[in-house]
């Protein structure tokens, strides 16, 4: 007889932790493993392309019904769907609720879940806490095109948004190209950028220089790394803005969030262009009306792919970065072009780490069974 029991292992944050998932030098190898998959065409995503980034509930502004939530910024529901090949081989979900005004209440701005399923019979196998393997997936896909495309001895790192992204980012950079030793902050509020230059200076005493800067210009000026990591409202009024003319020759700027920059620079190839995955930034056209970088997400692979559907930008002027690990392309077309790195995340990665981490998980006996059932009652 056929054995129907279903079982699944519930790994809580401290679980994952002990499990590794904040092994940023594994979690770069595999996501640059990752990325070469989704170059070569080894997965599926949601959507009618298998290139959605996911199942997105908001909000209205206003609404008849008084239970309803109101749109606030960051305010969503997200699922992000997705089956990753090779030797993951399985599918899986990562589900999130988001509102910025958690961290009044002591909470992260996004709250994750992370499933994953056999890839026959869709029994869940897995379910985690996924904030900290969200956070370093996301700091570690900037990681492994920084770890091949940044300055070698890169000396200053310039952030805009002192938040959770950035922290993983600079733990990331910091790892990667340990010549740095300088570090500009720019943030919203001063008092946020006190918090995370004092964080700096507990926990990374390479950096001898912190300054708190009041511009993005003066974080980007002179940097040879700078990430962007700031999250808002839709629509390029609430973007942060980056002039080329700031930019470092040679720099590398890893852009995983809202971004604004001058179309003059972006068109005149002095840049290079590369993108985690290009055919996310054309799902996302498909789905939303253009011009999506106004009217959907603010990452900069949006406002590239507009200036595609446009006629204004040379489709191939944007490159894979799995294609740059697998040697299929150049990462830089000139030795002083500065990288403009996009990353509008995948849930091809979530599955991977997620996966990585359970593994490690069963190796080491970490976790909770959970019985999902023996036998079940409807077949």
């Amino acid at each position: 007889m056929t054995d129907t029991k279903i079982d699944m292992l519930y790994l809580s944050e401290q679980d994952v932790i002990d499990a590794g998932v904040m092994n940023i030098d594994e979690c770069i190898d595999v996501m640059e493993e990752v990325l070469v998959l989704v170059a070569n065409g080894q997965y599926r995503m949601a959507g009618s392309s298998a290139n959605s980034h996911g199942a997105m509930v908001t909000f209205p502004e206003h609404s008849p019904f008084p239970e309803f939530p109101k749109d606030t910024e960051d305010r969503r529901f997200m699922a992000m769907a997705a089956y990753l090949g090779g030797r993951f081989d399985t599918a899986g979900v990562k589900w999130y609720g988001s509102n910025i005004e958690n961290r009044e209440k002591g909470l992260p701005r996004s709250i994750h879940l992370i499933v994953l399923n056999d890839k026959d019979t869709g029994a869940p196998f897995a379910i985690m806490s996924g904030n900290l393997e969200s956070a370093y997936r996301t700091a570690a896909v900037p990681g492994a095109a920084a770890r091949k495309l940044a300055p070698e001895n890169a000396k200053s790192l310039g952030l805009i948004g002192p938040g959770a992204m950035n922290k993983s980012a600079l733990d990331t950079f910091s790892r990667l190209r340990p010549t740095l030793d300088t570090v500009r902050i720019n943030g919203r509020r001063r008092s946020t950028s006190e918090k995370y230059a004092e964080w700096v200076r507990e926990n990374f005493p390479q950096f001898t220089t912190i300054e708190i800067v009041d511009s993005a210009e003066r974080a980007v000026r002179d940097s040879d790394i700078v990430s962007v990591a700031v999250t808002g409202m839709v629509g390029s009024e609430n973007y942060p803005y980056i002039n080329g003319d700031w930019i470092k020759p040679g720099a590398f700027l890893s852009l995983p969030a809202n971004l604004k920059m001058d179309k003059d620079y972006t068109l005149s190839g002095k840049a290079r262009l590369v993108a985690d995955a290009k055919a996310i930034y054309e799902a996302w056209a498909e789905e939303y009306p253009a011009p999506c970088h106004e009217t959907a997400f603010g990452m900069i692979g949006l406002n590239w792919q507009d200036l595609i559907v446009a006629g204004e930008l040379e489709s191939d002027r944007v490159v894979n970065i799995g294609d740059v690990f697998a040697d299929k392309v150049p990462g830089r077309e000139f030795p002083e072009q500065p990288v403009l790195f996009s990353v509008g995340g995948m849930g091809v990665e979530d599955v991977a780490w997620g996966k990585t981490v359970y593994e490690h998980a069963v190796e080491k006996g970490i976790g909770t069974k959970l019985n999902l059932w023996n036998t079940p009652k409807l077949v």
